[in-house]
């Protein structure tokens, strides 16, 4: 049975709350006395020796094993959304595709200008265009109820989008060699739970069986595992407009969990940083990023926004100024879980890993503060007809249009 709004509600709150914490204890702990113990166990290898990689570490397994949950979820989400959601039509597509690509190429261009395209460290060019939506979503719910409700949907849509890049994007470009057979058998699977799509298959313990195969085979690919979610995803039935189909079921099973447990669990694992002093801040890789993800993210979203809206592309109506728009657009430069976890395949060199883990923590906090306090210091006043109405419709206040906005 699908979760009510108000439940909906308190735990995405609650999981922006865990994520905050597990990131700040992993802080605390990676600049204490605990760092050593702390770092080593993360290094303890454990399981059954895997092909391609042999025995994973406990990081290993939270990164390549436990975020492969992570990207089903994300696979299951843009699904829905596309065929099923505020994605079904191409109108309501626009706004989202074209904020979200520019959201993610204005904050490249700034890395790459930062650093001056250094071949040395020109792979980190991706790590400030995520968006870490359950970090912003968390951050838009502890504003209750004086939160525009079509803030949320703005957000939701551009991140969709913008997850849909960002897995492009670790599927082309941030790869190993790769091994022919396990594609071609990964490929196989694929295939084999596409069919089972086909064949009217609606038990989900099938489709699981197949996706841990799946995970096996990428991650013996050379392209990396977690890509298995989103395809394994995009084979679970949808079932248009059903409400208790075998994809909204999975999804409402595993939303809790990668949320309350999955998503700390790697901010813990994955923030844990030793900050030496404010002079490593200033150095060329994490000033970049912090520069791509609070000034680079809200000017591509923000600026792509307005842009459409004077075009005519796009309509903005009253209940939603500009001044809440921006704060929203803010919030798209908390990269945090998305951005660590292309940093981590970005670099090879483990004190680049480092400061590009310092780089998100602080990008992510600048845009994740400053937009909280633009949305909480606007007090936007929403009726309850235009919350009703935001529900409803695509963005609620974004809608495509012909005239551009007047003035």
């Amino acid at each position: 049975m699908a979760s009510g709004p108000d439940e909906v509600q308190s735990r995405e709150k609650l999981a922006g709350i865990f994520l905050m914490a597990a990131a700040a204890a992993a802080l605390l702990i990676a600049n204490s006395g605990l760092a050593g113990p702390y770092h080593s166990l993360l290094e303890t290898r454990l399981g059954p020796a895997l092909p391609r990689l042999g025995v994973l570490s406990l990081h290993e397994w939270i990164a390549d094993g436990l975020m492969a949950v992570f990207f089903l979820l994300v696979g299951l989400e843009v699904k829905r959304e596309w065929y099923d959601g505020r994605l079904s039509t191409a109108a309501e597509r626009r706004l989202p595709i074209i904020a979200a690509a520019a959201g993610m190429a204005v904050p490249a261009m700034v890395y790459l200008a930062v650093t001056g395209a250094d071949p040395a460290v020109i792979r980190g060019w991706a790590i400030p265009s995520a968006t870490d939506i359950a970090f912003a979503v968390g951050i838009l719910a502890l504003l209750g109820k004086s939160a525009n409700p079509s803030l949320k949907l703005v957000l939701v849509a551009i991140a969709v989008i913008d997850d849909i890049g960002a897995v492009i994007i670790i599927a082309l470009v941030y790869t190993a060699s790769l091994d022919a057979f396990a594609i071609a058998a990964a490929v196989a699977i694929v295939g084999l739970m596409a069919m089972m799509n086909l064949l009217g298959v609606r038990r989900l313990f099938p489709y699981m069986i197949a996706f841990v195969a799946l995970w096996v085979a990428m991650l013996a690919s050379g392209v990396h595992a977690t890509i298995s979610g989103v395809l394994a995803a995009l084979t679970i039935p949808l079932g248009r407009g059903e409400e208790q189909s075998p994809l909204k079921r999975l999804e409402h099973a595993i939303h809790p969990w990668v949320m309350l447990g999955i998503m700390p669990l790697f901010g813990l694992a994955s923030a844990g940083v030793h900050i030496g002093g404010f002079g490593e801040v200033l150095q060329p890789v994490p000033l970049a990023i912090i520069a791509g993800l609070f000034i680079g993210k809200q000017a591509g979203v923000f600026g792509s926004i307005w842009l459409m809206v004077r075009l005519g592309i796009a309509t903005r109506k009253p209940s939603t100024p500009w001044i809440q728009i921006y704060g929203a657009a803010l919030l798209t430069g908390v990269g945090f879980t998305m951005s660590l976890f292309i940093g981590a395949l970005a670099f090879n060199d483990p004190d680049l890993v480092d400061s590009a883990r310092l780089g998100t923590i602080v990008g992510s906090l600048l845009a994740g503060l400053a937009g909280w306090a633009v949305l909480y210091f606007s007090k936007p006043f929403v009726a309850e007809d235009d919350r009703a109405e935001a529900r409803e419709i695509f963005a609620g206040d974004f809608e495509g249009g012909t005239q551009g906005e007047a003035g």
